[in-house]
This record gives C-alpha cells, structure tokens and sequence, in this order.
C-alpha cells in the first residue's frame, strides 16, 4: 500500500454528491466522505498517490465540470494535497456519522457506540476501501427497495416458511456487504455474497464478523455470477445487483442459471437515463419489471421472474 495519498477536497452544490461520488468511485478513490459548508457541500476522497499524476486529477476535474453542466448546476472546486498514510486511515471517518435509512435501517460506523436506542436494525459497518457505507443514492435505494419488499410477506416467502425452508439471495458485486447484511437483518436466511474485488470481498468478511452474523448465514467468494452456479445448490430466491448498468445487462443472461419462476431482483448502480437500456435487458432475460425508484439521478430497478 501507498505510504502517501492524495487527498481531494470538492466544494460542491449538495444536489452534485451523488454524482460525484459515483464519479470519485470509477476513478478509483478508496475513503469518501461528507459534510455541510454552509448551503454548499465538501466531498473529501483519498487515493494512493501512486495511483495517479498531476494530469490524472486535471482531468478528474474537467470531468466533475462537465458532469456539473450537463445538470445545470454550478461547477465544484477540486483541490488536492499529498497525506502520510496515517492521516488518511482516519482522516475520512470523522466526517461519516450514523445515518437512518428507510423505515427500518441504521447505519453505524464500527469505531462510534451503539445508539442508546436501538429501535432500528443496526448495520454496524466499517466499509475500508469497499463500496457501500449507505451514503450514495443507490445503495439507500436498495436498503429500501429490500425493506419494502421482505416487508411484505410475498407468497413465495410464506410458502417457505410453512416447508421450513431458507428464504437465499445472491448479492452480485457486493462491495462491503452491506446489502447483504441489510438482508440477513431483515429475515433472509442466507445470502451469498460475490465480488470481483478481493478487498471486497475481505471487507464482507469483516463486516460479517462485527455484525455477528453466522459464517454459515452470510457466505462471501471472489468472482461473479459464474462463481455463484458453483456454490449454490439450487436457484435463490432473490438477487441484490448494486453495479453499474452496463455490468448489469451483460450479466443478465448468466443469471438465469441461478433464478427461478419466483425469484426477485433489485438492481441498482443505473443512471435515470440509462433506466430504459437496463429496463428493456431485463424483459429481453423474462424479467418483468414491476418498479423504478429515482433519487436524483440514480434509480433502481424491482423486478420479478415473468
């Protein structure tokens, strides 16, 4: 690992974080975080300082202007500096405090105490360099749509519970498992949890073991749906897919290896509009697609098995 890091600062308006952040995420930033500057935002992202030049991050911030335009909104201010590595271990998690999410949902950074109340299902997280610590649009869209839908008791659950039977998911690109813990709060009696980012996968690990989930509940591996056919017995019951949409339709075709006719799926990662490209790939692989929720310009995607 790095011994420095550079440390980007963005002052931006609130309404680009989303947008930045997913941003920092493809260029690969490790560390995000976030807090208020008046009526205006300042997003602070860390990356190895091997990682990239001087003309890397020049572009990194014609890209942020460019994205600023294209939503009319006023452009961000990059600015960065070089950290020893131990400023950066700590640096951004200062700024990330709990956080509600849906209903249901509480986001706890592993290194602050629990809540004296705890009237919400507790996700304890420390994310590393993993994506998902509940703070971008797409991962609180699928912390809600999974809510929504383990909420309602459909028919297919009910039917498992009566032949006692686990309700299993897969989670596909889980990032630091967040959605798959979420899950497993939820009702979920197993959920496998795949990656292609060995770090991913280890922060899963990790996570699992702070939440204190049974190993044999929560069952992370490196790899993608191929990985998936290998270690399940039989179709699961849903599917978690929080990527990228491009990722996502050229996914879809293997995964009719591990779904069946009930089998659900929540997609996220998708870009509003990129909704109609994704929409149509699902019903092209027998999907149906019953919901999108948006927020701001990200959506996701409910789906079932036609």
């Amino acid at each position: 690992m790095a011994n420095t890091w550079w440390e980007l600062k963005i002052l931006c308006d609130p309404d680009l974080e989303d947008s930045i952040f997913w941003r920092l995420d493809i260029f690969g930033c490790r560390g995000t975080a976030c807090e208020s500057k008046g009526n205006s935002s300042l997003v602070k992202a860390y990356l190895p300082h091997f990682q990239a030049q001087l003309l890397d991050l020049s572009a990194l911030s014609l890209w942020l202007r460019q994205d600023a335009l294209c939503i009319g909104l006023p452009s961000p201010l990059l600015h960065w500096n070089l950290i020893d590595e131990e400023d950066w271990a700590s640096s951004w998690k200062q700024y990330w405090q709990p956080q509600e999410i849906g209903d249901r949902f509480l986001i706890n950074p592993a290194w602050l105490p629990l809540p004296d109340s705890l009237e919400r299902l507790v996700i304890r997280l420390d994310p590393g360099v993993a994506f998902g610590t509940g703070n971008h649009a797409t991962t609180q869209l699928c912390l809600e749509s999974l809510e929504m839908r383990l909420s309602e008791v459909p028919e297919a659950f009910i039917a498992k519970v009566d032949q006692k039977e686990p309700l299993v998911i897969a989670d596909i690109g889980c990032g630091s498992g967040i959605l798959s813990i979420g899950a497993l709060l939820l009702g979920v009696e197993k959920a496998y949890a795949v990656d292609n980012d060995p770090l991913a996968v280890q922060s899963t690990i990790s996570n699992r073991a702070l939440n204190d989930i049974n190993p044999e509940c929560l069952i992370p591996a490196l790899g993608s749906v191929d990985i998936l056919t290998k270690l399940i017995s039989q179709p699961v019951d849903g599917i978690v897919c929080n990527i990228l949409a491009d990722v996502i339709i050229e996914l879809l075709p293997e995964m009719k290896a591990i779904t069946k006719a009930t089998t659900w799926g929540i997609f996220s990662g998708i870009l509003l509009e990129q909704s109609k490209a994704v929409a149509d790939a699902l019903e092209q692989n027998g999907w149906i697609v019953a919901t999108l929720w948006k927020r701001k310009e990200w959506c996701c995607l409910n789906a079932r098995r036609s």
